[in-house]
């Protein structure tokens, strides 16, 4: 297939809450795999759970939006599309948390041989209909030297 890339990558993951004021942040690092295929990019990685179950995720990212699916024990498929508002239902062995997401900003920064790839996403989410909270996503990518 022309134009297609597989690059082997080190993934940084941080988190950020701001749940009216009370801020909360998860940083996590695993390794995965980034697909370059024209304007499409998809990233995919397994984080592992401190109850050791594995959640595959799956990062779909494009011009003018970025998907989100995870997959295991805890799963979902979360669409950001900037200043558009967006619901699915995020299933956990606890229960299920209905998810409304108002996407702010997506800033993406691809992965190139001279730079590491960047994506942050920025938004505001309700869940169960409680009081919206302020999320940010940043994750960082860096090719893995495979020599």
């Amino acid at each position: 297939m022309p134009n297609k890339q597989k690059i082997s990558v080190l993934i940084e993951l941080y988190t950020t809450i701001d749940d009216d004021g009370q801020k909360e942040s998860y940083k996590s690092k695993q390794t995965g795999v980034l697909y370059k295929k024209g304007n499409i990019d998809v990233l995919t990685f397994e984080e592992v759970a401190e109850d050791a179950s594995v959640v595959k995720n799956l990062v779909t990212i494009q011009p003018d939006k970025v998907s989100l699916k995870r997959s295991g024990n805890l799963s979902m498929n979360q669409q950001f599309h900037v200043n558009k508002a967006t619901e699915n239902v995020l299933k956990h062995p606890y229960g299920n948390l209905h998810m409304e997401t108002f996407t702010t900003a997506i800033v993406y920064e691809p992965l190139t041989p001279a730079r590491n790839g960047s994506l942050q996403i920025v938004y505001d989410v309700k869940l169960n209909g409680q009081q919206v909270r302020q999320q940010k996503i940043d994750l960082i990518m860096k090719e893995v030297d495979m020599a």
